[in-house]
């Protein structure tokens, strides 16, 4: 008798990730990391005929990752499909029917939620109050609008990179040897310690992701230097393969991906941004890396801004379009700000930025803000495709609403809670953006921006932790929900 094969050990995984539509099927990959060097079984798919051959993508420090890519064909209703080991280990997703409307869990800062093992849930994530409202709600998507790994935690568990950014002398030379793979040990050690646990493994095998990275992936210390730099600034060059260790990881966790092989959803991979997009029927949904080409005056750069045009038109036949944007593309008061920011001292404005948070339209970078707001304005009006943005919460995670409307235009931007539970009170942040948020603005010439009260109870920001759930109908209308655990409030809208 033959020997029997060594099962391997998983370390992490499935996380199933979106890869899109075609026609009458819905693409999807699974990553594993593994322990040691055997080679996993072939997956099996209820639907799928053939057994899927599993994909090497990488190792690092004896863990390996591989990848499970496969498509489930789809009937008319949703569909409960299994997959997994022969001998080992299944999970369930749900596959949407050819004539289902897309349903969506969207949240912000999954991965800020401290260290957890993996027989255990850390009491300050919600991934076990999502998993219970998938039950009864039965996302079809999960999109994560950045933070899924803790930047500040990740760097300090990485001396050489920390030194570097705290002491700008020695961004003028280059870059300390190992620093980047010293950074990207911890990123790997910290994602497996975080997505680990029951509750969160359970949901990532469940409901297939659509990840982005943002400002709390990198940290507060990259993510200042890096935005804050000017073109060709000699820093760039110790900067940069710090960035690049961050981006790595992301890629490989957030996209399921190596900068070799990218999958189709990475529109712009030949060109080093990570934006993913997806066309849904009559909906879509566009994440964009406004981080790769980041500076103090600019979000994205020329060639970006080019493939941008291409990508909205991609969108053009359809009713409503998702904008990810990570940071808000909309903020209360954000023309305030900026004639504040301009009566300041630099310092003083940059402090009070970080403070309020990631402010795409921060001095520096307003044109390039304005640009985008007009561009999307533009797409809009040309196509009759509605876009809706959707981005991070406010000051001390607070999940909000607000519209841009003007010359035609109405445009919702969505603000997601931050998905784990601090137990801060509230801080002066919070005192601040009360006030900014009953008060108008006024960002373009003949647009007005407001943040209107929740019926319920006339609030408008919503204090705690939570995520937004959204469904379309037959209309292309977009319905949202945020889902505060604890608050038995029912905030909705419908857009």
């Amino acid at each position: 008798m033959a020997p029997r094969r060594a099962e391997p050990s998983i370390l992490l995984g499935p996380i199933l990730y979106f890869r899109g539509e075609q026609r009458d099927r819905w693409w999807l990959s699974a990553l594993f990391v593994l322990d040691g060097d055997v080679e996993p079984d072939d997956l099996r798919v209820d639907g799928v005929t053939l057994p899927v051959p599993p994909r090497h993508l990488m190792v690092w420090r004896r863990r390996q990752v591989w990848r499970f890519d496969f498509a489930v064909p789809r009937g008319m209703r949703d569909t409960d499909v299994t997959y997994g080991f022969p001998d080992g280990p299944r999970w369930n997703v749900i596959v949407p029917g050819r004539h289902s409307f897309p349903r969506l869990a969207i949240l912000y800062g999954s991965g800020m939620s401290g260290d957890a093992g993996p027989d255990a849930n850390t009491p300050a994530a919600l991934w076990p109050d999502l998993i219970s409202r998938h039950v009864a709600d039965r996302y079809h998507l999960l999109v994560q609008a950045g933070g899924q790994i803790d930047g500040d935690a990740v760097m300090s568990a990485s001396a050489q990179a920390r030194a570097l950014l705290t002491d700008a002398s020695r961004r003028l030379g280059p870059a300390l040897p190992g620093v980047a793979e010293e950074l990207m040990t911890a990123g790997f050690d910290r994602m497996l310690r975080v997505w680990s646990g029951a509750a969160a493994a359970s949901t990532l095998a469940s409901i297939p992701s659509v990840m982005m990275w943002d400002g709390a992936d990198l940290g507060r210390l990259l993510a200042g230097a890096w935005s804050s730099r000017e073109e060709g600034d000699s820093t760039s060059r110790s900067l940069r393969p710090l960035l690049m260790a961050v981006r790595r990881q992301v890629q490989l966790f957030q996209t399921g991906s190596v900068a070799d092989s990218p999958p189709d959803c990475l529109w712009g991979s030949a060109c080093g941004t990570l934006a993913q997009g997806f066309v849904l029927g009559e909906a879509g949904l566009l994440a964009l890396d406004l981080w790769t080409d980041r500076n103090s005056r600019r979000l994205l750069s020329e060639r970006d801004w080019s493939l941008l045009s291409d990508w909205l038109d991609r969108f053009a036949g359809c009713r409503h379009l998702i904008l990810v944007s990570g940071g808000p593309l909309l903020s209360p008061a954000a023309a305030l700000l900026d004639r504040l920011g301009s009566a300041i001292p630099a310092r003083m404005r940059n402090r009070l930025e970080g403070r309020l948070g990631d402010r795409l339209s921060s001095a520096g970078r307003h044109a390039d803000w304005e640009r985008m707001l007009r561009t999307l304005g533009d797409f809009s009006r040309r196509s009759g495709c509605r876009i809706t943005i959707a981005s991070r919460s406010l000051a001390d995670g607070a999940g909000a609403r607000g519209v841009l409307r003007g010359g035609g235009l109405e445009m919702w931007q969505l603000y997601a809670p931050t998905f784990t539970v601090t137990g801060r009170s509230a801080g002066w942040r919070s005192r601040l953006a009360e006030p900014l948020a009953i008060r108008p603005d006024h960002p373009l010439p003949a647009h007005r921006f407001e943040m209107p009260p929740f019926a319920e109870n006339g609030r408008r920001l919503l204090r705690g932790a939570g995520w937004i759930a959204c469904s379309f109908d037959a209309k292309g209308q977009l319905h949202t929900r945020w889902c505060l655990p604890g608050d038995g409030g029912r905030y909705t809208q419908a857009i």
